[in-house]
């Protein structure tokens, strides 16, 4: 049977303190042996140094490592620069978006879509980089209907893009419905789930709300029954999520990417529970 293949998200830390804690939390998941850890980027590259900073301590620590890389607010000139940089220090794997613009800034410079992004990395570089790109199984929350997210979702991938993660849900059918109809319309690259395990369900339900990402009514009802009750809240989302994890991967979803909000012990627990590494304890 062959190995789940897994992934893992982290931010940059802002403060030495929080560098350090990362790299105890960096260890900690590198027993799960991850093909890569991603490293998110800020808007209008406001992390960019941050992030370049992580993505060289986890590839010298000999792991895969794959920094985030966001067009919006950026020139050609200032990602020519970026993509050197990594590729100068042996990056293979980029995770190319459209990203957010800086608050305040109100024009979106030479770049507006991801596929542009992709189509200008491959100009640039060629085969030098593997091109993750974003998936919405929800529909991203700007775009004008499904039907056109889904177009922008193909257009990526025509413009060179390897695989696929998803933006975080709880709803089985979302995933493999988002799934069939991009393989109906020709897209057949990886399209790996991004899993968002749950600490907390009031921060998850404002981050939830904020990036169009639904919490079922039955999940909800339950979380909010817990009150401040953080055991049973950890509890169930364990459950939940578990749950979900393997549903997928018995769906043949072909691996696992995990955001992990700079935190170990619910992704080693999941993974525990589902036989792919270490029980948390």
């Amino acid at each position: 049977m062959p190995k789940t293949e897994l992934s893992i998200e982290f931010f940059p830390p802002q403060t030495p303190d929080g560098a350090e804690k990362l790299r105890a939390v960096r260890e900690r998941l590198a027993v799960l042996e991850p093909a890569f850890f991603s490293v998110t980027y800020g808007a209008g590259g406001s992390t960019r140094e941050r992030t370049f900073a992580t993505v060289q301590e986890i590839a010298a620590a000999g792991h895969e490592a794959a920094p985030h890389l966001s067009c919006i607010g950026s020139t050609r000139e200032q990602l020519r620069a970026i993509l050197q940089q990594y590729a100068d220090a042996g990056i293979r794997r980029i995770v190319a978006l459209r990203g957010d613009l800086p608050s305040g800034v109100g024009t979106p410079g030479e770049f507006r879509y991801a596929n542009e992004l992709v189509e200008f990395i491959r100009a640039e570089t060629g085969r030098r980089f593997h091109i993750e790109v974003a998936a919405y199984p929800e529909w991203h929350p700007q775009a004008k209907s499904p039907r056109d997210d889904l177009l922008a979702f193909r257009r990526k991938v025509e413009a060179g893009a390897d695989s696929a993660i998803t933006q975080y849900f709880y709803n089985l059918d979302a995933y493999l419905h988002f799934v069939d109809e991009a393989r109906a319309l020709g897209v057949d690259v990886p399209v790996v789930p991004g899993i968002m395990p749950i600490a907390s369900f009031s921060k998850l339900a404002r981050f939830s709300d904020a990036c169009g990402a639904e919490i079922p009514r039955w999940m909800r009802r339950k979380f909010e029954s817990f009150g401040d009750d953080s055991a049973s809240i950890r509890e169930f989302g364990l459950d939940v999520v578990t749950e979900l994890c393997q549903r997928l991967l018995d769906a043949g979803a072909p691996g696992l990417h995990f955001y992990s909000m700079n935190q170990a012990d619910l992704t080693l627990a999941i993974c525990g529970r589902l036989g792919l590494g270490p029980q948390a304890a």
